[in-house]
């Protein structure tokens, strides 16, 4: 038991005081009314309270913090990136060797949609070229391009003309585009390579090979992936070509390729051409031209892609002016392991039609067609390309090619050797080998070049490839030194080939080289001026035998765009 002494109200400690308190103070009044005598305030008074409570302090409640430890995970993460090379990759091909041997696309692009180009230089050369585009993009678009180019050589009749216009349009539904084209062409040459000494052609008329092209094109494609994924671009065109006063050529191409594909990796596709073409000639002694040049083809392939890997394989039967012959279409990819290029093989064929619209886009100065052959290719290849670092890009491949009815250019030397006519080569066997590299940085620097060689053995009609180049090397730079002004540089080589005299007798002649530089600044939004300078070697180097290209010539002008 615990005591507690309390000395006078003003010390009180315990739950009990406030009663006892009041006790003595009704206690006291009542001694103060019995006894009239004075309190000895000397003396404390003390008050003894037992109590029998004892205070205690609950213990507090805490949360146990402590967790139970985590099961290590030992699985090992299979991650897998598959990010593509932020470059450009480019393809090579062999581009006509005109008269002019002008490079005119520069194509500043300000960011406008409709622009207006126009340059003039030496040998008379007036340019005029010009882009404009309607629709806002989303549910139509129509975009229409010109181009005009006109040129006199110092020799007699060398002169180039050429006037171009076409129109492109699209328009969009929800799951499909609709699209279509329509072009004009015409191109002026002129027959000068016969010798002026001793030919003498009055009327420029009567050297002319004007060409006139007209073509139409539609078709329809989904842009959205289907249900079962499908996907299909059925399309048609249609194109008229004739030589004034000398031909017509009129085709149809139809063509139907339709794409299944099995989960991310599968993929079944089948396509189906018809290439249906009228030849018809005018004036020809003694008796005028009239064939057609039909080929059919169906090409049903299976594929398998994936990230390291990819494969196809398939076959196209292909029916040749009623003869049928069966195409591989056989090619892959594969990623080495640890390594950053891919490995290429591929066993190939390939069907060109032998028309006189495509010969005379080789070669302009072609004589008029007597008979059609198409010529087929079997290629067998192998090569490897690949990304280095963040900027560059190669490929090589090597191939060797079967070629059956190749056509070969030669110099009509029953007249005056101003006109090509064609030598058909039954077969022939083709060893290529083809590389190119880019250096690509961003859209500031652009370098690229390409390196082909030819070697035809082999042959049965005729003693030379003729007039076919060996070599040819390309190669072009696009540079933005500064935010406002952007220099280019083009370079063209090829090696010599060999070509028909007088008399069957053959002969080589001299490659050639291109050289070309040109430069943009653009002034404002608006306006940018421009300057090619081309063939700057001033190499007169004859493409074609007795057809000699301009020399050193200069193009300026401006550019508005709006």
């Amino acid at each position: 038991m615990k005591h507690f002494k309390i000395y006078g109200p003003p010390n009180i400690k315990s739950t009990l005081l406030p009663i006892v308190y009041w006790l003595l103070l009704i206690a006291s009044c009542l001694l103060s009314v019995t006894v009239n005598a004075q309190r000895d305030t000397t003396k404390k008074t003390t008050i003894d309270i037992t109590s029998s409570y004892k205070p205690v302090l609950r213990p507090p409640v805490k949360i146990d913090l402590a967790p139970s430890q985590m099961n290590v995970d030992s699985t090992r993460p299979s991650l897998n990136y598959n990010i593509p090379a932020q470059n450009l990759f480019y393809s090579y091909q062999a581009i006509p060797i005109k008269p002019v041997a002008l490079a005119m696309d520069s194509n500043l692009y300000l960011g406008l949609r409709n622009y207006l180009k126009v340059g003039f230089g030496n040998f008379s050369t007036a340019y005029i070229s010009g882009g404009f585009s309607f629709g806002d993009g989303k549910k139509s678009l129509i975009n229409v391009y010109t181009d005009y180019i006109s040129s006199k050589g110092k020799i007699q009749f060398q002169d180039h003309t050429k006037l171009s216009v076409k129109a492109t349009g699209s328009y969009f539904t929800p799951k499909n585009e609709l699209y279509g084209s329509a072009a004009i062409t015409q191109e002026d040459n002129y027959l000068y390579g016969y010798d002026h000494s001793v030919f003498n052609y009055k009327k420029k008329d009567s050297i002319r090979n004007q060409f006139q092209d007209i073509s139409l094109r539609a078709g329809i494609r989904n842009t959205v992936a289907m249900d079962y994924g499908i996907s299909y671009d059925p399309n048609v065109e249609i194109s008229s070509f004739t030589n004034k006063d000398k031909l017509t050529e009129s085709s149809l191409v139809l063509t139907a390729p339709i794409k299944k594909t099995f989960g991310e990796a599968f993929a079944v596709k089948v396509e189906g051409k018809a290439d249906i073409t009228s030849y018809d000639t005018k004036g020809v002694v003694p008796n005028n031209i009239k064939l057609s040049n039909n080929v059919f083809q169906v090409a049903p392939s299976l594929s398998f892609s994936s990230p390291r890997f990819s494969i196809n394989g398939g076959i196209i039967p292909t029916w040749n002016n009623g003869t049928f012959v069966w195409l591989p279409n056989v090619y892959a990819e594969s990623q080495v392991k640890g390594k950053a290029f891919l490995l290429q093989a591929g066993w190939v064929g390939r069907y060109t039609k032998n028309t006189f619209r495509n010969l005379s886009a080789i070669n302009p100065y072609l004589e008029t067609l007597t008979t059609q052959n198409n010529t087929k290719e079997i290629e067998y290849y192998g090569g490897i390309k690949a990304t280095v670092g963040k900027h560059f890009n190669f490929s090589a491949k090597a191939g060797f090619v079967r070629i059956t009815n190749m056509p070969l250019f030669i110099n009509d030397t029953a007249s005056d050797n101003k006109a090509f006519v064609i030598s058909n080569e039954a077969k022939v066997n083709d060893l290529r080998l083809h590389g190119d590299l880019s250096y690509v940085n961003q859209d500031k620097l652009t370098v690229t070049a390409g390196l082909t060689f030819n070697g035809y053995t082999g042959m049965q009609n005729n003693a030379k490839a003729w007039n076919t180049v060996p070599m040819e090397l390309t190669s072009s730079l696009r540079w933005w030194a500064f935010k406002q002004v952007m220099l280019k540089a083009d370079f063209y080589a090829f090696g010599g080939g060999n070509y028909l005299t007088n008399g069957n007798i053959a002969r080589a002649f001299k490659g050639g080289s291109d050289l070309s530089a040109g430069m943009e600044f653009k002034v404002n939004k608006t306006f940018s001026a421009w300057l090619d300078v081309n063939n700057i070697l001033n190499d007169k180097y004859e493409r074609w035998h007795n057809y000699q290209v301009y020399g050193l010539n200069v193009l300026g002008g401006v550019r508005i765009n709006f």
